[in-house]
């Protein structure tokens, strides 16, 4: 069976099929193939269905012709494996034919020539074809004939790339699919260039199948419109078609040769290809007079005009007249005529006009449609200008234009709406007076860097922006003549260093800047639109006084002499005052209730050291920061919406009171001099005093609390224990490490707490754990350390009378228990997962499984003191797995050896942990689940023996043993990952091998001798 299929690549057709021959017609690929294109069904249907494959089956035939084609699109992959597999032997086929007779050899070359002129002349009916994407290959190509016998075959290579198109005097390229089937006994030989000896005919006469994809000039047209010029470029150089289709003078009305090396030739080029270009840019081109006179005599639609980095003679602004359309002309770093003359610059219908850096001596400007002009930072003496709609004037850095001329030009444009004469040092208050009678609708005025004006006397009623950055001659006095700008939004007096106050009634005042005024001291604004404020570097400022109904953020970091500050915001809800080291308690008053922010949500106060006692009453502050404020000692917060409260380094706080609050969390082990606390909060969960020393007094009322750590508050006493728990019966976790004043009265009112499951009563002086025993009954951790004055028996209803049933973690860590009440506690208590028992001095060798050992005997589970009754001794009891997971003995210095085997049925067991036991000799360990072993500086360590399959990570620093100890320790280990050895000085460099070769899953080897 054979399935043909076209291989798609860039092609043209006819345009002028009249010139071609009846016979040449039938040779023209595209033509016979889609020559008839609503018949193209009825023409397969006149094929032998033998010849197309689908004779037999043909739904399953039309499914692998699909998935041939799918698979030709997807890649060289899908061909390269089925041709490894024998299903896919391809040929590239160039084969003609023509409808009612053959065609020969001759006819073929005649073709073949025909298709090379189709493709020089078809320039106009252009096609994109889908083309797939092959890795590289070698095809042959074969032309046959309709004689039976004969057959004029000519091997060709060809390299197919991807993403490449092809060179050839055809246009389309066939590939031939042949699909193995093991029931088709007439294998195909194309590749030897032979029909099958069995086809009458002597060729195959099949119907080429391609697929177009038609891209309409309309369509590339909308495509290119968003290239830029150098995209357009690299497109043209794809097909003919987009040739032409980049080249459209839509896509060059703009031409920009800015620092190019273009020369006059190419130049005049351009405009023949393009006369109706728009924008033309030259700007350090070559030669620009030459250039920008070609371009006005040649470009008559010209409306945007843009030159720089030459000299511009006098010739061309007589020659600028001609270009009536012109609207916009920019002329950056350009010398006018010969320096020294007078330029004129008369044009009807300009609208913009930009001469920025240009070095000009006089220049004369008669534009009558001119709205804006730019002389920014050009080096004149003197501008007349005759443009009476002109509305924005920028003369920046104009330094040899004296206050006369400044004066002369800006009067003679009565519609001015922004003036920019920043940096003009000879303006004086009297230029501006003028400038205020004359120019009635003045909106915007720079004028910083102006060190003679004053504004005395100044009225600028329309004033919308006023820029006065470093005006020497600001002083509060000026703020008279400003305060007469009513309606004056944006105000910018940075660097006045005169200037001492600023007192204004502006209301539509939005934004105020008042940076590195040394000598300003007070600021008094009222302005209902007030948005934004920015005051820093103000050393001498001590006073602010704000009315606004806008104003939603207040920043005022760094004001070190900041005393007094007033403010009557409604909307306020961000005020930073950082540093502000001078404020004083009264600083409360203005953000608590009543004090002109009723909505303030956020407030830091951080490095504020003057503050003492600090007392806020708010019904909208969610967020408090006195970061660094280390001279309070009383605070006082009654804000029911308060969520976060930062005290980090208030280290002399000695009494809080947080009376009714909104916090979640709060943290005051940072306060070591806290003596008095009342706190009433709803909501909060977690309550940390860890580290309040001096704590005596306390008023804890948080129904919701579930974790309370109060370690190492020594003064904390059972009354103040017993009314917490009575108050916040929700406490799951309780922490009373190193309290010893907590007694036997305060833990039996721990039977308020229902859900208490952590208890800490570490470094205690506890003499007895009953009231523990009898309140807790939900408790699954506790933690013991140090309590070194319970007696033996202390321990003895936890495994005799089945007291804390759902106890999960103990730690008993550097305890006084003997060895016999520790043996009865691991040996009973089967239900514990998490045993601590570090430098426990009487804690002795760990003997579960084997005969003869201490735990030789499966432990058992005793549930009460009845199983021990006379009548219950008979009585079989039941055998239970060990729950225990982790077992530290980190340091227990009489340990000698440690041996748990499968009897001891220590099936969960995961961690275990020996260092620091340096009498350790023998380790012997056969558990199932151990994933965690350290040993590390285990010094005496000789012997180790480990069918531990599950062990992941084995730590043997600082021990004695020696490699090939380690490596027989190992062997079963099947899943280890990491080893420690490092300072094992038994264990030299290359034992590092011998582990890897006895342990294929190890990933790291730490050695102190090796880096491997």
């Amino acid at each position: 069976m054979k399935i043909w299929c076209c291989y798609l690549c860039f092609t043209r057709e006819e345009d002028d099929i009249e010139e071609v021959g009846e016979e040449d017609k039938g040779e023209v690929m595209g033509d016979d193939v889609f020559g008839d294109k609503d018949n193209l069904e009825g023409r397969l249907r006149n094929e032998d269905p033998e010849m197309l494959g689908f004779a037999e089956k043909p739904n399953e035939q039309l499914r692998l012709f699909e998935d041939a084609v799918v698979a030709m699109r997807d890649g060289a992959a899908h061909w390269e494996g089925a041709a490894r597999d024998g299903a896919l032997f391809s040929s590239f086929r160039i084969s003609r034919h023509s409808e009612g007779e053959a065609s020969s050899a001759s006819d073929g070359a005649a073709g073949a020539k025909s298709g090379v002129e189709d493709r020089d002349r078809d320039s106009y009916n252009k096609r994109f074809k889908v083309q797939s994407d092959f890795h590289e290959y070698n095809f042959s190509t074969a032309v046959t004939s309709k004689a039976g016998s004969s057959a004029i075959s000519a091997e060709r290579d060809y390299q197919i790339s991807q993403g490449s198109s092809f060179s050839s005097k055809n246009q389309m390229f066939y590939h031939t699919v042949t699909m193995a089937d093991g029931g088709d006994k007439n294998a195909s030989k194309s590749r030897d260039g032979k029909d099958d000896e069995g086809d009458e005919s002597g060729r195959l006469e099949t119907e080429y199948l391609e697929v177009r994809m038609d891209l309409t000039d309309d369509l590339l047209h909308m495509v290119f419109s968003f290239l830029d010029h150098i995209n357009l470029c690299q497109a043209a150089r794809v097909c003919r078609q987009w040739r032409e289709a980049s080249a459209h003078e839509d896509f060059w009305r703009c031409l920009n040769f800015e620092d190019r090396n273009i020369s006059i030739e190419q130049f005049e080029d351009m405009c023949r290809r393009y006369p109706n270009a728009t924008e033309v840019n030259i700007s350090g081109a070559p030669a620009i007079h030459l250039l920008v006179m070609k371009t006005v005599s040649s470009l008559r639609n010209l409306e945007v005009l843009t030159l720089g980095r030459g000299q511009l003679g006098d010739i061309f602004f007589h020659a600028l007249a001609d270009c009536y359309l012109l609207k916009r002309l920019n002329i950056n770093d350009a010398t006018l005529g010969n320096g020294i003359q007078e330029i004129l610059i008369n044009h009807d219908s300009l609208y913009h006009l930009q001469l920025t850096k240009c070095r000009v001596m006089r220049v004369s400007i008669r534009c009558p449609q001119l709205e804006t002009m730019s002389l920014k930072r050009s080096n004149m003496a003197q501008a007349v200008l005759n443009c009476p709609l002109l509305r924005e004037l920028d003369i920046g850095s104009c330094h040899k234009l004296s206050d006369a001329a400044i004066r002369s030009a800006a009067i003679s444009c009565p519609q001015l709406e922004s003036v920019d004469m920043s940096n003009c040092s000879c303006v004086s208050d009297e230029t501006l007076r003028e400038i205020a009678l004359t120019c009635t609708n003045l909106h915007f005025l720079d004028a910083s860097y102006c060190p003679n004006i004053s504004l005395e006397s100044v009225r600028l009623p329309m004033l919308t922006v006023l820029k006065l950055h470093s005006c020497e001659g600001i002083t509060s006095a000026s703020m008279a003549a400003i305060s007469h700008s009513y309606m004056l939004e944006v105000l910018e007096l940075d660097n006045c260093s005169l200037l001492t106050s600023v007192s204004l009634y502006l209301p539509h005042l939005q934004n105020i800047r008042l940076v590195h005024c040394r000598k300003f001291a007070d600021l008094n604004l009222w302005s209902i639109m007030l948005s934004s404020i920015m005051v820093s570097n103000c050393p001498a400022l001590h006073r602010i006084t704000i009315t606004s109904n806008s104003l939603q953020k207040l920043a005022l970091q760094k004001q070190e002499s900041l005393t007094t500050l007033a403010l009557q915001c409604q909307t306020l809800q961000e005020v930073d005052l950082t540093d502000c080291e001078s404020l004083t308690n009264s600083i409360c008053d203005v953000f608590s209730d009543g004090g002109g922010c009723p909505m303030l949500k956020s407030l830091v106060l951080d490095n504020c050291e003057s503050l003492t006692a600090v007392r806020f009453c708010s019904a909208s502050l969610s967020s408090l920061s006195l970061v660094g404020c280390r001279a309070i000692t009383a605070l006082e917060l009654a804000c029911p919406y308060l969520e976060q409260v930062f005290l980090d380094g208030c280290d002399h706080l000695e009494r809080a009171s947080f009376c009714p609050v909104g916090l979640q969390s709060l943290n005051l082990g940072i306060c070591p001099k806290l003596n008095a606390l009342s706190i009433d909060a709803p909501c909060m969960a977690l309550l940390e005093l860890k580290g309040c020393g001096v704590l005596s007094e306390t008023s804890i009322n948080c129904p919701l609390l579930m974790s309370l750590d109060a370690s190492f508050c020594s003064q904390l006493k059972d009354d103040c224990l017993s009314a917490t728990s009575t108050s916040c019966p929700l406490i799951e976790s309780l922490i009373l490490m190193s309290c010893p004043s907590i007694g036997s009265v305060g833990l039996h009112s721990l039977s308020c707490l229902p859900h208490l499951t952590v208890l800490d009563l570490s470094y205690t002086f506890l003499l007895n754990l009953q009231p523990v025993f009898e309140s807790c009954f939900q408790l699954k951790v506790l933690k013991l350390q140090a309590c070194k004055y319970l007696d033996d028996s202390s321990l003895e209803p936890l495994y005799k009378e089945g007291a804390l049933p759902a106890l999960q973690e103990l730690d008993l860590s550097y305890g006084t228990l003997c060895q016999s009440a520790i043996e009865e506690l691991l040996a009973f208590c089967t239900h514990l997962t998490h045993v601590s028992l570090n430098g426990c001095v009487n804690m002795h060798d760990l003997n579960w499984g084997s005969s003869g050992g201490q735990l030789s005997v499966l432990p058992r589970i005793y549930t009460s003191s009845s199983m021990f009754s006379p009548k219950n001794i008979h009585k079989p009891i039941i055998q239970a797995n060990r729950l225990l997971q982790n077992l530290n003995c980190v340091g227990c210095l009489n340990i000698r050896k440690v041996s748990i085997l499968p009897a001891a049925r220590c099936f969960h067991l995961s961690s275990l942990n020996l260092s620091l036991s340096a009498n350790l000799k023998e380790v012997d360990l056969a558990c199932f689940n151990l994933c965690f072993l350290n040993l590390s500086n285990c010094c005496s360590l000789e012997m180790l023996k480990l069918e531990c399959p599950r062990l992941t990570s084995l730590f043997l620093q600082s021990c004695s043993i020696d490699g090939v100890a380690v490596e027989a320790a190992i062997l079963k280990c099947s899943m280890l990952e990491t080893l420690d050895v490092r300072f094992c000085p038994k264990v030299c460099s290359m034992s590092m091998g011998m582990l890897r070769a006895a342990c294929p899953s190890l990933k790291r080897i730490f050695s102190s001798l090796s880096p491997l």
